[in-house]
């Protein structure tokens, strides 16, 4: 499970991931990332560096309700160890795509490593 304070939940944040961010596409799941340090949270308490955030788009073509809460538990891991790799204040939306229903959790983590190093190697 992802903390509190590292969930994407609105609306427009994932909107804001999707449409102003990079993405990385692999065969299994596509990676949108925002990094701008010019964006702000209004949910960010003080003036400390708001945390990596994240959210996930599972949908029907993946599978029946059964096979897409396991898609998401899963990348909901993956996404949690991952945390520490992102940037401060960064949106990251993980949207599976339908062969993702078929992948195990080993698949799905080279999969992300791969987006996410596309991703933070264009960032640096």
């Amino acid at each position: 499970m992802l903390p509190t304070g590292n969930r994407l939940r609105r609306r427009q944040d994932f909107a804001t991931a999707v449409r102003r961010g990079r993405r990385a596409g692999r065969p299994l799941l596509v990676v949108h990332l925002r990094t701008d340090s010019d964006h702000t949270d209004p949910h960010a308490a003080g003036g400390s560096a708001p945390p990596a955030r994240a959210g996930f788009v599972v949908s029907k073509a993946v599978g029946n309700a059964v096979t897409r809460n396991v898609v998401k538990r899963r990348l909901r891991h993956l996404v949690r160890e991952r945390l520490s790799l992102l940037p401060p204040g960064s949106l990251v939306v993980v949207r599976a795509l339908p062969a993702a229903g078929d992948a195990d959790h080993e698949e799905l983590g080279r999969d992300l490593d791969a987006a996410l190093q596309r991703l933070l190697g264009v960032a640096r």
